[in-house]
Formats: C-alpha cells, structure tokens, sequence
C-alpha cells in the first residue's frame, strides 16, 4: 500500500519498478519548453514549481487481462476496456471483481477486440459512452463504433452509430482510437485491413488507404449520431466519402489533442519501422503506403518514396520499430517543466516516449524513454495531472508515473 496517495484516485498496490531516470536522446530520424513568469506578491514570494528531473512508475492495479484504454467517470471512478470483450470499474484504488455487464460480442481475435472508448463530451448530461471494436468473424469482419448507456454497473441502450464501409479477413490493423474534438465531433481511427498478402478489390488491401472511397487507412469525423459533419474536407467531393477526415494511414493507435491548441497529434504503426508520429489535418494525405519509411516484412522497403508532393511528411519516425500505441499531450501541473511535450507508449519498446517539440517550428528537438518493461498500450492524463499507463500483457497493469522523491 504504502504512502503514494493522492484522492480522489487509487492508493498503489505495488511498486513494481526501480527509480526511472529520464535519459536524452536524439530522436532517430525524421524530417526536421515554455515558461511562465511567477506572479508578484506583497508579502511572501511564491514558491517556483517543482522540477521533474524522473519519475516512477507506480503500479496501481494488476490482473488487467490486455486492457486496451481507460477512461474516469466524474466521481473519480475509472472504466478500462480488456480486449478480450470486457469493460472493469476500478473505485477507490480497487479493481472490481465482476465486469460491467451489458457488453455484446466483439471479435477477440488478434489485434481486434473491445478497444477504445471515450465519454461524450456531455457526458455529465446525457451518460453516453462511446466504444470502438472488432465485429464479425475471422474471414469477415470491421471496425464499428457504438455507445451506451452506465446504468449502476450494466450497460445499456447499446446503439451502432459506425461501421467501416470495407469488410476484411484476419485480426489485422482495426486502428480504433476515438477522440473528441472542441465542437464535440469524434475522430476514429481505422486501419487499413492488414499486411500482405491480404488482398481487396483485387489488390493488396493496403493500397485502400490511397483509396478515397474506402474507410480502411483513414481517420474520419462524424457527429455524435455518427453523420458527416457539414464541414467534413471532402463532403462535396463525389470520388471521396464524405466521413474522411485524413487519410494514408496505415494502422494508428495513439490519438491526442492539444487542449491549449486544438492541435490534433497521432502516431502510426508503420513496417518493421517507419512508425510515425504525424500532426494531422483535415483533407491531407499521409502517403501510405506509396511514401513510407518502412520495411516489408519478406524484406526490402515497402516504397523506394519518402516523401511527395501533395502528401503530409511525418514530424518524426521511428525505425527500428517501437510500435507505438497511445498518445497524450501533456497539460498538467505534477511534471510542470513538461508542459506541452507529447507523451508515446511503445509496445515493442516497452516504454512512454517523452517528446519535445520546438514551439515555434514544431519540430522535434529531444526526446527520451521512460522504462516501463511491459508493453504499452495507453497513455492518458487524468484529472490528477497524474500520466497513466496501461500495459498489453495476460497479467495488464494500471501504472501512475510520479515525480520521483
């Protein structure tokens, strides 16, 4: 148990990891800290905030079985999805035995599952949650979006608003994160269907994210009723569905916006490398996978293009491959010399990824690993100003990372 308490959240269970110091590091490739002045007093002078030189991840919560996204409910309870089809409460520090009923089937195979959720942004209002899952079966099947209603501990009122417009085969590339944007439109993530030699339409299905009438490989906006939004990029284009937001995405699974911006960030799974972390757009192209930084898995690079005219170059990529997966944009005051930076868990690195952009180019100019050693799924901060994290393991943790003493 021990003395790591901050209400109304969780008491730690177990201190599973050694003191981790945040080390510096170039980023490893890729196309190309604020301050604010301490108010004056009469009578006492303010004291500065602290500086975070490291900190400790303090698990919190075990035996989450490859928990995929947490959310907090307004009386400090938090909600995790399990990929294998289940939603937990976790209150006061403690994981409930029994999972929140009211659940349908979702397709537990391979990458897909029961992934994202996020409360609608009036949530306090009308109690809906929104989730993103695997549907179908193994030979055919799709992203789909629903939401619900938290009555007690059972879902209810379970509605489908989303369904990707291309099936496809196997448990590959379902994307999936959801995020909330300012005027309460919600962007979904969708992959684009797996790695050859799975085919579509007579090719191989990743070229469908090139394909402007296919929902695989893009990111899209719809209402909370799952329409196009009127200002959608591409609504009045008839060669374009009208819900695509962004698209030349191959398989993103961190999603972040920027409170203080509204700048909207992802990062990308690529090839045996070329993992992306891009600054999206509405209408732009992100060129998967005809420019890329990838490798195919049989050997030799996925396109012998990096970079074109009419298509978005990455911020920064990573190769070798940290596979990333959850993204936060850091706008808390626990690590405050940390304002803005970008936060990247790793599942292959096993790790959160501090990033520092340059505030004026945008740029990455430092970033370093913060040691988990499990693979990370999510990354989120919650109303503590706390970063948490949840680890992809049979065994799944719930992680607090706090300044260390």
């Amino acid at each position: 148990m021990g003395s790591h308490w901050y209400k109304p959240l969780f008491a730690p269970l177990i201190v599973s990891f050694a003191l981790v110091s945040c080390a510096a590091s170039a980023p490893q490739s890729g196309p190309a800290s604020e301050t604010a002045p301490e108010p004056a007093q009469e009578t006492a002078q303010s004291s500065p905030p602290p500086v975070v030189e490291s900190v400790e991840p303090v698990t919190l919560i075990e035996g989450l079985e490859h928990p995929w996204s947490m959310v907090w409910l307004p009386n400090g309870d938090m909600l995790i999805t399990e990929r294998p089809g289940r939603l937990r409460r976790v209150s006061n520090g403690e994981l409930d035995p029994t999972p929140i009923a009211g659940v349908p089937n979702v397709l537990a195979l391979s990458q897909g599952g029961l992934l994202d959720l996020a409360l609608h942004p009036q949530f306090e209002t009308n109690g809906l949650i929104y989730f993103a899952y695997a549907d179908g079966n193994q030979q055919t099947n799709r992203t789909q979006v629903a939401r619900a209603r938290l009555d007690g501990n059972t879902l209810t009122d379970w509605t489908v608003i989303f369904t990707n417009n291309r099936d496809k085969s196997g448990g590959q590339h379902f994307g999936s994160r959801l995020l909330w944007l300012p005027d309460d439109t919600l962007l979904v993530a969708l992959g684009d269907g797996g790695n050859p030699p799975l085919q579509l339409e007579g090719e191989l299905i990743r070229n469908q994210a090139q394909n402007r009438q296919s929902l695989l490989g893009s990111v899209v906006r719809i209402t909370d009723e799952g329409n196009a939004p009127a200002d959608n990029p591409f609504l009045d284009e008839a060669d374009a569905n009208p819900l695509i937001w962004s698209y030349g995405h191959r398989n993103i699974q961190g999603l972040a916006l920027d409170p203080e911006t509204d700048q909207v960030w992802s990062t990308e799974h690529g090839s045996r490398g070329g993992d992306e972390l891009n600054r999206l757009e509405p209408g732009e192209n992100y060129g998967w996978p005809v420019v890329t930084y990838s490798e195919e898995y049989s050997g030799g690079p996925v396109s012998t293009e990096q970079s074109r005219p009419g298509m978005v170059d990455p911020v920064t990529y990573w190769t070798p491959s940290i596979a990333p997966s959850g993204l936060a944009v850091y706008r808390g005051d626990r690590y405050p010399q940390w304002q803005g930076h970008l936060f990247a868990g790793g599942l292959v690195s096993q790790d959160v990824k501090r990033i520092e952009l340059d505030p004026s180019s945008g740029s990455v100019v430092n970033e370093t690993s913060i040691p988990i050693g499990q693979r990370v799924r999510s990354v989120s901060q919650g109303p503590d100003g706390f970063l948490y994290v949840l680890t992809d393991d049979s065994n799944g943790r719930l992680i607090r990372l706090e300044p260390a003493s």
